[in-house]
C-alpha cells in the first residue's frame, strides 16, 4: 500500500474517509470492478484514517477475542471472496453456524432455522471484526490504494473544477472528485456535507462481552426475546463453549448489570438466558453502548456520498447492520466504475442517484422490519403476547415461508 508524501496538495478520483470494514470494502470492491468492467484507466483511490491496523492472531483464551464480532451472511462472504479478502481470514478464526434458535421469553413461541432446510453448509459465519478488517487490509496492501494516517480537519465545498477539498490535521489538502463518508454512525463527513438524518433513540443499551458456557453452543446462534430487549449468544471460533453475547436492554438495567462483579453478572446472564446453555462460567470485559436508529434522508450531495453506518444505523437484533454496509460497498463500487467508464462525473447525480436508488429501499425495509420486531416483542398487552406466540409457532411450521425468510436474510435472493 502506498503512503502519501507530505505535500501541500494531492488529487485523487476517490477519497474514502474511514478505513473500517465498509471503507476498506469499498476500496477493494473498486479494484475488483475496475478489472471486471475493463476500466479505461485506473482510479486513484485514497483511504484516510488515523488508525493503523495490526495483524491479529486467532484468539486462544476468552479475553483474547475482539468484543466486536459480526454475523457475516453468504452474500457478504461472496463479496469478500470476490475481492480476495475471505481467503486471508484464518480458518481457525471462522465460526460457521448451521442452526438458529429464537424464542419468546414471555411465552412459548419459538422458531428454529436450519441450514439443512436450505441445503447449504451453513447460515453464515461469526467472525471477529479485526480478522475481517485485517483480511481486507492484506488485499489493499498489494494495491496502488494510498493509505493516509491523518485525521480530517474539515471538508470544504466543491470547487468550480469539480473537486472537493479535504484539509488534514497536518495541513495537507486532498482534492477528490468524490469523497466517500464511511466514517461511522457519527460521521463527520455527513455533518460537513449538511446531509440531514431521521433518527430516534431505541431506549436500549447493548452490552457486549465474550463468555464461557457450561454447555457447547453446537454451531448455533441463540436469541431470546425479553420484554426489555433481545439477548443473543453467538458461537465463537476456536472453542465450542465460548460465545459472544449482545444483551440489549434498558439503560437502567444495563447500568445495574455493568456494576456487578464477574460472578454476579454471569449468574444474571444465566438466568436471563433461562439456562439454555447451562451456567455461564466466566466472562470477559464488558462494554455497553447506546442504540440509536438513524437514516440519512439523502445519501449524497455533489462530490460527497455516504455508505454503511454513516448512511444508516440499525438495531443489532438480527445482525444485519454490517451486512447492509457491505451491500452498500458492492453497489457503490459498481456504479462508480460504470459511471467513470462512461466519462461521467463520479461525484454527480448521474452516478450517485443510481447508487441511492439501488440501496435506499433495501436499507429502509430492513430498518422497518427490525423496528417492528423490537416493538412486537416489547409489547405488554396479553392479547398481543398471545398472538405473538401463536404467530411464532405458526411460522415455525411453514417451511417454505421460513426458507424464503432465510434466503432473504442470507442475501441468497
Amino acid at each position: 500500500m502506498l503512503e502519501t508524501s507530505n505535500v501541500s496538495e494531492k488529487k485523487y478520483d476517490v477519497v474514502i474517509v474511514g478505513a473500517g470494514l465498509v471503507g476498506q470494502a469499498i476500496a477493494a470492491a473498486l479494484l475488483l470492478q475496475q478489472q471486471q468492467q475493463n476500466s479505461r484507466r485506473p482510479l486513484s483511490i485514497a483511504l484516510v484514517d488515523p488508525a493503523r491496523i495490526s495483524q491479529p492472531v486467532p484468539a486462544q483464551s476468552l479475553t483474547d477475542y475482539d468484543l466486536r464480532v459480526s454475523a457475516l451472511t453468504a452474500q457478504t462472504q461472496q463479496l469478500l471472496q470476490d475481492v480476495g479478502a475471505w481467503q486471508h481470514i484464518p480458518p481457525q478464526a471462522l465460526s460457521p453456524y448451521t442452526e438458529m434458535k429464537v424464542w419468546d421469553g414471555e411465552g412459548t413461541g419459538a422458531v428454529h432455522f436450519s441450514a439443512a432446510d436450505l441445503h447449504v453448509d451453513n447460515l453464515g459465519h461469526i467472525v471477529e471484526n479485526r480478522q475481517t478488517l485485517a483480511a481486507l487490509q492484506q488485499v489493499l496492501d498489494d494495491s496502488a490504494v494510498s493509505f493516509i494516517h491523518q485525521p480530517v480537519r474539515y471538508l470544504d465545498n466543491r470547487d468550480s473544477a469539480g473537486n472537493t477539498p479535504l484539509v488534514l490535521e497536518n495541513g495537507e489538502t486532498l482534492l477528490a472528485r468524490l469523497v466517500v463518508g464511511a466514517d461511522g454512525a457519527l460521521s463527520r463527513v455527513r455533518q460537513w456535507a449538511g446531509l440531514a438524518t431521521r433518527e430516534w433513540d431505541y431506549h436500549h443499551h447493548a452490552i457486549v462481552a465474550s463468555v464461557e458456557c457450561e454447555q457447547p453452543l453446537q454451531a448455533t446462534a441463540w436469541q431470546r426475546f425479553r420484554q426489555q430487549g433481545p439477548l443473543a449468544f453467538l458461537p465463537l471460533a476456536g472453542n465450542e463453549h465460548f460465545a459472544s453475547i449482545v444483551w440489549s436492554t434498558t439503560p437502567e438495567e444495563a447500568e445495574q448489570l455493568l456494576a456487578l462483579d464477574d460472578g454476579a453478572f454471569s449468574q444474571a446472564l444465566t438466568e436471563a438466558f433461562e439456562g439454555r446453555l447451562g451456567q455461564i462460567l466466566s466472562c470477559s470485559q464488558r462494554v455497553a453502548f447506546p442504540l440509536r436508529q438513524r437514516h440519512a434522508k439523502e445519501y449524497w450531495c455533489d462530490g460527497v456520498v455516504l455508505a454503511g453506518d454513516a448512511a444508516h444505523t440499525i438495531h443489532p437484533l438480527a445482525g444485519q447492520g454490517v451486512n447492509l454496509g457491505f451491500k452498500d460497498a458492492a453497489v457503490l463500487a459498481e456504479e462508480l466504475v460504470r459511471g467513470f467508464n462512461k466519462g461521467l462525473d463520479i461525484g454527480s447525480a448521474a452516478v450517485l442517484a443510481r447508487y441511492q436508488r439501488r440501496r435506499q429501499a433495501d436499507n429502509l425495509a430492513t430498518m422497518a422490519a427490525m423496528q417492528g420486531f423490537k416493538e412486537l416483542f416489547a409489547a405488554e398487552a396479553p392479547l398481543l403476547r398471545l398472538l405473538r406466540n401463536e404467530g411464532l409457532r405458526w411460522f415455525d411450521k411453514l417451511l417454505p415461508v421460513k426458507q424464503h425468510v432465510m434466503q432473504q436474510a442470507m442475501g441468497l435472493k
